[in-house]
């Protein structure tokens, strides 16, 4: 029994004795760390070009008119294009190099009004390059321009009297 307490106390000891000096009191060390932080660029976007389908006549049936991101027309129904440009819209979305973002199109229709009049168009099937969806846009060097087309849906010429339509809608850019 005597060998057993000696054993214990050996080993209570051996492993205590490191934290333990010599004159009986704890030890103590002392280490220095390190704290990092980065501040990135702000996550941001700007509209550098608007959504503009353009002129046009709406003929006696109206139509559409599709203008994909690429700015590309295309018309359907009676409508007939008219003089002058169009043009998708485009969205300058900058932040932190190579960070990957979400863009979220309207969900809804997007009404456009006459300026003159109380007359209205649609604006639907929203599109962009890049695509909508989570991590879809990436910002190589830090930036990246997204392009937006839609289409409009044009009534006859009653219900779409001449003038100028103006409306807004949002597009969000989710940093991820």
């Amino acid at each position: 029994m005597r060998r057993l307490n000696i054993y214990i106390c050996s080993l209570i000891v051996f492993l205590a004795g490191p934290w333990i000096s010599l004159n009986g009191q704890l030890a103590t060390a002392t280490a220095e760390g390190e704290i990092f932080a980065e501040v990135i660029p702000v996550f941001s976007a700007r509209e550098t070009a608007q959504l503009n389908f353009g002129k046009f006549s709406p003929g006696p049936q109206g139509g559409e008119i599709i203008l994909t991101p690429e700015s590309t027309v295309f018309t359907l129904g009676s409508v007939l294009k008219g003089p002058g440009t169009h043009n998708a819209a485009s969205f300058y979305v900058s932040g932190d190099v190579d960070a990957s973002y979400s863009i979220s199109l309207p969900g809804e229709p997007v009404i456009i009004r006459n300026i003159s009049s109380a007359k209205t168009m649609i604006v639907d099937n929203w599109m962009s390059i890049p695509s909508p969806g989570t991590g879809t846009g990436l910002l190589q060097n830090g930036f990246q321009v997204v392009y937006v087309g839609a289409t409009l849906k044009i009534g006859n010429l009653n219900d779409n009297p001449v003038g100028i339509y103006k409306g807004s809608y949002k597009i969000t850019f989710d940093f991820n």
